[in-house]
């Protein structure tokens, strides 16, 4: 266990799985629905008016067939023939009436096109608004998380939640809620046509809507429920591996590991293909026996009401609309049972999603205007950590700890790896709260203090810094947002790297490329150095900050810190005795004690 990692011991042990529960745990998709369309209360106009111009244009597309029935059923009418009284109109009368069917055929037709227009214009403006919300509330509860709930967690598949699982959400927005209300509004009301006609008909027609959009759904959704979160759970793994394989391609290329790593990524993406085939034949069976159940309710309302016309229960006019209307009306029903295609994918990323959303913080932090009246900022008077037992799970890193920092002296604390040194300065600034005792900086205990004002009195200097995809001095501003070039001069000098950023052809404004791999680990670790002395803190946490660099430069940074003790404290960690000469006082630390 190394000092600098040590936190990351428990995440490695209780880390939940990516999609935030276990399987035992995991909610069921009604639960996972729910809670998604709980999400819609800032849109739910919106997603009325999407449902009432879906319904109406279902409706306007249904009644074109059963229109164009009636029309023909006029036209007979005028002709006269064997079926003439089938119309209910003679001669001219029925002649009118197919006129006007028609006429009121187009209009439907053109109603047809903008409602269906209008309705998907809704449902994405929905869709696209709220995936928008979901995700800064993914990346404020990750805010929130970090960085007790995030260290050492999977990144990759903490991406793929960010990205993809985020933007499957657009189809439950988009063609899954409207969809459903539209259905059972279009399906109640054809229901209630159809048995206008004949009840046994209205209830044929309630039976083929169920079958289709319900039971068939539900059916495939048990089989193929666990597949999709399997598949999701897959892609975010791959994720994760592509991503560990391009950070270290130097070491794979080096050691003759490509043809092992391409074996490995080979594997993996086989796994995913073979559970994407399943997805699809799983769509496959439930597309066959949708369209199954399409064709023998359709002619089964053709039979029946073949049998109720022969009993006289049922005219000739009835016949042709109910079976015109049951054979046209399956399409809000069909796109009900589509639904479940996609949506095991869909709600596997709505819970790992949710449970992002819902996921508790190891450390709730403190807002401004809660906790203490405290200003420990701009009036620092040391800080100490008293009787302090700390574990991670079942690990115990201190144990009756205790250690008095005294205001305006290097404090030097050394010991071997895993003696608790990198948790010591990680509980003074809040990242972890303690078992048992206290941490307080300037008289307060840390757990009283606002967080912000806890984070602006210290600057903490970590054993691997990082570097964003942006300019040196955007990096280096990181530590005082909003800071001039001259201040970020100014803490670069004292962190001894102003000359060799100057001697760059874009000095300040070279991009330092991603993760910083266009700088050796000396350069960023003297940038994340610059960073903390811009901060500008009286409390100084300094964690290995020299583990990188040679003499020379270690010299340098020694020599500036002894000329910063002046205006702040100093909490120097290393495992490097020469580091040490520095401190004013030096606390040897093994296995969570201090002498």
């Amino acid at each position: 266990m190394s000092g600098g990692k040590d936190a990351k011991i428990m995440d490695s042990r209780t880390e939940r799985k990516p999609d935030g529960k276990s399987g035992a745990e995991r909610r069921s998709a009604g639960k996972i629905m729910w809670s998604l369309i709980g999400l819609v209360k800032p849109l739910l106009h919106i997603m009325a008016l999407a449902i009432l111009l879906g319904t109406a244009g279902y409706l306007c597309a249904i009644f074109l067939t059963i229109l164009a029935g009636k029309a023909l059923l006029y036209g007979l009418s005028a002709a006269g023939g064997p079926l003439a009284e089938a119309g209910l109109l003679a001669g001219g009368a029925a002649s009118g009436a197919a006129r006007a069917c028609f006429i009121v055929l187009i209009v439907l037709a053109v109603a047809r096109g903008l409602l269906h227009y209008a309705e998907q214009y809704c449902n994405h403006f929905i869709a696209f608004k709220l995936l928008a919300i979901i995700r800064h509330q993914v990346f404020a509860a990750l805010r929130r998380l970090c960085p007790a709930k995030l260290e050492g967690r999977d990144k990759g598949n903490l991406i793929s939640i960010i990205t993809t699982d985020i933007e499957l959400l657009e189809v439950f927005y988009a063609h899954t809620i409207s969809p459903v209300a539209i259905a059972v509004l279009t399906c109640g009301i054809m229901t209630v046509f159809i048995g206008s006609h004949h009840v046994l008909a209205g209830a044929l027609a309630l039976l083929g809507y169920v079958t289709v959009g319900l039971l068939i759904p539900l059916w495939n959704g048990k089989k193929g429920g666990s597949r999709g979160m399997e598949y999701r759970m897959k892609f975010g793994e791959l994720n994760s591996f592509v991503l560990d394989s391009l950070r270290g391609l130097d070491e794979t290329l080096q050691y003759g590991q490509g043809e092992v790593r391409e074996a490995q990524m080979l594997e993996r993406s086989n796994l995913l293909a073979g559970d994407q085939r399943e997805l699809g034949r799983l769509e496959g069976n439930q597309r066959a026996v949708t369209n199954l159940a399409i064709l023998v309710f359709s002619f089964g309302m053709l039979f029946l009401s073949l049998w109720l016309y022969s009993r006289g229960e049922m005219d000739f006019a009835g016949l042709l609309t109910s079976t015109i209307a049951m054979m046209g009306s399956f399409g809000p029903a069909v796109a009900l049972s589509s639904l479940s295609n996609n949506l095991n994918q869909t709600l596997a990323s709505g819970e790992r999603v949710l449970s992002i959303l819902e996921e508790q913080p190891l450390v709730e932090e403190i807002p401004e205007g809660a906790g203490a009246d405290w200003n420990g900022a701009a009036h620092f008077t040391g800080a100490e950590a008293e009787r302090v037992t700390f574990a991670y799970e079942d690990e115990t890193i201190l144990k009756d700890f205790s250690l008095s920092m005294e205001p305006g002296k290097i404090i030097g604390i050394h010991g071997a790896s895993g003696s608790g040194k990198s948790t010591l300065l990680k509980l003074l600034m809040r990242f972890w709260d303690v078992q048992a005792g206290s941490v307080r900086v300037s008289g307060e205990d840390v757990r009283r203090i606002p967080t912000g004002r806890l984070r602006d009195a210290e600057s903490y200097v970590t054993q691997e810094t990082h570097l964003f995809h942006d300019s040196i001095a955007n990096n280096i501003a990181v530590g005082k947002p909003g800071a001039s070039r001259e201040e970020i001069v100014a803490a670069a000098k004292k962190a001894s790297v102003h000359e060799f950023i100057a001697k760059l052809p874009k000095g300040y404004d070279t991009e330092v490329g991603e993760l910083g791999d266009t700088l050796s680990g000396g350069e960023k670790q003297r940038i994340g150095i610059a960073r903390a002395f811009l901060h500008d803190a009286p409390f100084l946490l300094m964690d290995e900050p020299t583990s990188n660099l040679d003499s020379l430069n270690e010299g340098i940074i020694l020599k500036s810190l002894r000329e910063e003790s002046a205006e702040r404290t100093v909490v120097l960690v290393s495992h490097r005795s020469s580091t040490m000469n520095v401190a004013d006082v030096v606390h040897e630390m093994e296995t969570g004690r201090v002498s």
